[in-house]
Parts: structure tokens; C-alpha cells; sequence
């Protein structure tokens, strides 16, 4: 079989197309023949020998996330049946061996169904974006630590960066467990992405006063603000938040550290909560697959430009140019075609 390996971290060149023989599956484990591998920042950043995912070992195949069908089943693994559609996450955390290649095997925990109303493209985009945001929607000391359809009825959500992939997962739930969403953006062009993807109102942050325009949308405050940016929005994400409001921190564009003033945080007991899906735990991993999957199979996890998130293909041999895609802040998901879907 194929498979992109790389033996030194560094830039997208040294990953490197190879022959491999097809892994078998050991107890626990399942074997998917891939369809799709998606592909993440946390991904260039494990190549770069940066973050949660680096290890010192001699080869590594890239690439957390993925959608394929069942090819061979380890002892002892039930719920799944040779010729299954499913969509692969954590893939390679702790593991050498990703979604870049064209059979892998994956603890059984790791695999979930992929139901008929989902494409392969749709499961290959789930995973650490889905994911992340499921974390970040579930993490208010007084709102739900599951999601389905009414979880948050009568909460308003505010996602920062609403046209990214995290964004447009947090979205597309949020509204799916009946939440009024808002999400920030920077521009035209990305406010049409997020009205598309299903946010209630889009708010331009380079027009105009940010603030005073959520404060009218939401005059309560808003209860839940998933944040991609908190160095530059520790001062909205107060300004705007209601009491008891939780801050969903998931990701540091545009800066590594935070300044909170506390005047205004402890008068509305804002909480303030790191979500990085790798050391969340089994039982909040297990609880995002199940409530991502089931959103899934409802239809919710539309992709594509018309659904506002633009896809970038590569084939598996270009690979390398997939990750310089995601390292250079493409808009949209990147996708890498690894074999035909039969």
C-alpha cells in the first residue's frame, strides 16, 4: 500500500510517498481502508516537532482525521462489520500511524459509524474540528455536557472566527441544540462562509463598534463564547458576556498570552476554560463521538462552499502541498483523496 511518511520533523518536504505493507489489525483494533484523510493545523505542527503530538519515533505517518470503510476487525471488537462506512479521529495521537496512507489501524474507540446521510468528505472534516467545538459547547458550569437537538435552547452562543473549521463546526451544532448563534469575522467574504454554515447574525469585527452590536443582538449578554482569539478579544468576550457566562478557549491566534481585567470578570462570574481536545479524556472524547455522529446522521455537518466550508482536494501524492495548504491559513478544509469511495 501507499503511505506518506516523514522520518525528521521540519517543513512539508520531508514528507515522503512509500510502500508499506498493509498493517493488520490487533486485539481492539480495526482496519478502515481510508477514503478521505483530513487535514489539521495540529497536523503541520506535529510535523514541525511542535505541540501535544510530537514523539521521537524513527517514521510517522501524518494526519489525525479521516473517513473510510472497514477492512478487517482485531479480536474482540464489536459494533463494527467488515464493509462498514465510518470517520477515524485521533488517529495518530500516541500513535505513529495517521490517516495519510492508504489502510491504517485504529483502537476501536477511535473509529465511529459514518451514517448514509454523510459523505466521506463530510467524516473526514468531523474529528478534531467537530470535536473541539462539542468540548467547547459543553463546558458551561450551567449548561448541558451532551448535545442533541434542545440541549441549548434558549442560550445564545457567540463563536469567534466563525468561517474557520472549528468555527463552522461550533455553528453548525450550536444551532443544531437549539442555540441563537452569533459568530465574529473579519470581512465580506468570510461573513458570507458563516451565514452559510447557519449563524444566526454575523457580526464584521473591523466595522463599527463590536460590542455595542452584539450587546443589541443578545441585550442579556451572550451565555457561551467559543473563542479562537483570546488575546485579542479578552476585553469583548467580558464586555459581551452574560452573567455566569463560560469562555471556551480552544486555540491563541494572536497571541499566546491573556490579560483579563478582574473588576469585570468576577462581577459576572465568567468562567474561563482551556479545551484542547487531546487530554480532554476518554469519557468527553467518547461523548463528542457519539453527539457529533448522531449530528451527523441528522444531516447537520454539511461541506462546501455553498455550506461555508470551501474545500481544497489534493491527491495523496500531494500531500506535502495539503499541509502547506493548512500552514499558510487556507480558508476552508483541506481534503486529501486517498482512494476511490469503492
Amino acid at each position: 500500500m501507499k503511505a506518506i511518511v516523514y522520518t525528521q520533523t521540519g517543513d512539508p518536504s520531508v514528507l515522503q510517498i512509500v510502500e508499506r505493507p498493509v498493517p493488520r489489525p490487533g486485539a481492539g483494533e480495526v482496519r478502515v481502508r481510508v477514503v478521505v484523510s483530513g487535514v489539521n493545523p495540529t497536523d503541520w505542527k506535529s510535523r514541525r516537532g511542535q505541540g501535544v503530538l510530537s514523539a521521537e519515533v524513527s517514521e510517522t505517518i501524518p494526519n489525525q482525521d479521516g473517513a473510510g470503510v472497514v477492512d478487517a476487525l482485531g479480536d474482540g471488537v464489536t459494533g463494527f462489520a467488515v464493509g462498514d462506512r465510518v470517520w477515524l479521529h485521533l488517529a495518530a495521537y500516541q500513535r505513529p500511524s495517521g490517516t495519510a496512507q492508504e489502510f491504517t489501524v485504529l483502537p476501536a474507540n477511535r473509529v465511529a459509524p459514518l451514517a448514509d446521510a454523510a459523505s466521506f468528505d463530510v467524516g473526514a472534516s468531523l474529528g478534531v474540528p467537530a470535536m473541539t467545538a462539542h468540548r467547547a459547547l459543553t463546558v458551561a458550569e450551567d449548561g448541558p455536557n451532551r448535545l442533541h437537538p434542545g440541549a441549548l435552547a434558549g442560550r445564545t452562543v457567540l463563536v469567534a472566527g466563525g468561517a474557520g473549521a472549528v468555527g463552522h463546526a461550533a455553528i453548525q451544532l450550536a444551532r443544531w441544540a437549539g442555540a441563537t448563534v452569533i459568530t465574529t469575522v473579519s470581512g465580506a467574504e468570510k461573513a458570507a462562509l458563516a451565514e452559510a454554515a447557519g449563524a444566526h447574525h454575523v457580526v464584521v469585527y473591523t466595522e463599527g463598534d463590536t460590542a455595542g452590536t452584539i450587546r443589541a443582538l443578545a441585550p442579556a449578554g451572550v451565555n457561551l463564547i467559543v473563542e479562537v482569539a483570546p488575546a485579542v478579544n479578552a476585553a469583548l468576550d467580558v464586555a459581551v458576556a452574560a452573567p455566569r457566562a463560560s469562555v471556551a478557549i480552544y486555540a491563541t491566534d494572536g497571541g499566546g498570552s491573556v490579560t483579563l481585567t478582574a473588576g469585570p470578570n468576577m462581577a459576572a462570574n465568567v468562567r474561563y476554560q482551556f479545551v484542547l481536545l487531546y487530554t480532554v479524556g476518554q469519557p468527553a472524547l467518547d461523548a463528542a463521538r457519539d453527539d457529533v455522529s448522531a449530528a451527523a446522521a441528522d444531516g447537520v455537518f454539511a461541506v462546501g462552499a455553498d455550506a461555508g466550508l470551501p474545500l481544497r482536494r489534493f491527491t495523496l501524492e500531494q500531500t506535502a502541498q495539503a499541509h502547506a495548504a493548512v500552514e499558510a491559513g487556507v480558508v476552508g478544509k483541506v481534503l486529501i483523496d486517498v482512494a476511490p469511495p469503492a
